[in-house]
């Protein structure tokens, strides 16, 4: 289970108090077992802050509060601060990462047979969509509707998300893409084949929490070998 650590404090010399934080963050390079640190200045009170710490478990944290080069930074960090720090220790009991939920929901979407639904729930009006393939951007969310609705009527096709790692406004996924091809596809007649294809896609969000760029990069010519287009080539 999750576990955060939570240290209040109040302090004027938050410059030197950063400074600390980046001498331990240096110190304890590969024993460390924080794997998230967050600080935050009350926009009412100047020299209150609150910095969240997370672990992958209370065993984990405590690991970390064990170290020497942590009881050493704590004691400098005290006689930086005005008052005693506050600390509180908390399991996580629910950790909902909304942006990466809404990726899931994307590529659960264009999965779903029958009629493509609008997506301006996920998608901005003006997304860019990155594909190497094309030579230009695909801009726009009906011309990215147009786009999706040509693989769609070429395969009946599921994703399957492998990994989704969140940072800042990005979310990226490796994902794995079962198909079956029944329609024309670039030029190539229904074959009935069942064909996979892997790749990775990263997904930017706007300020209004919907995505408004996405990189795609797959295994086209992995793809185009299963469908046959490169068997002429290989004669």
């Amino acid at each position: 289970m999750t576990f955060v650590q939570l240290i209040e404090c109040r302090t004027d010399r938050f410059e030197e108090m950063n400074r600390l934080i980046d001498a331990w963050v240096e110190q304890t390079r590969g024993k460390r077992t924080a794997t998230h640190d967050l600080v935050g200045r009350d926009r009412s009170d100047g020299s209150h802050f609150v910095e969240l710490v997370e672990f992958p478990s209370y065993e984990e944290a405590m690991r970390n509060s064990n170290l020497p080069e942590t009881g050493r930074i704590y004691q400098e960090m005290v006689a930086l601060c005005d008052e005693m720090p506050v600390f509180m220790d908390l399991d996580v009991v629910r950790d909902e990462q909304l942006w990466t939920d809404a990726v899931r929901r994307f590529f659960d979407t264009l999965s779903t047979a029958g009629e493509l639904p609008p997506l301006n729930d996920l998608i901005t009006e003006d997304c860019h969509s990155h594909d190497p393939v094309n030579r230009q951007d695909t801009i726009g969310l009906d011309a990215i509707r147009r786009e999706c609705r040509m693989w769609r009527d070429a395969f009946d096709f599921t994703f399957t998300t492998e990994d989704l790692i969140a940072q800042g406004e990005r979310v990226c996924a490796r994902w794995t893409w079962n198909a079956t091809h029944k329609g024309e596809f670039l030029g190539i007649t229904p074959t009935g084949r069942r064909v996979t294809m892997t790749g990775m896609t990263l997904f930017r969000f706007g300020p209004d929490a919907k995505i408004a760029d996405i990189w795609w990069q797959y295994d086209q010519l992995g793809l185009m070998d299963q469908l046959g287009a490169l068997d002429a080539l290989e004669d």
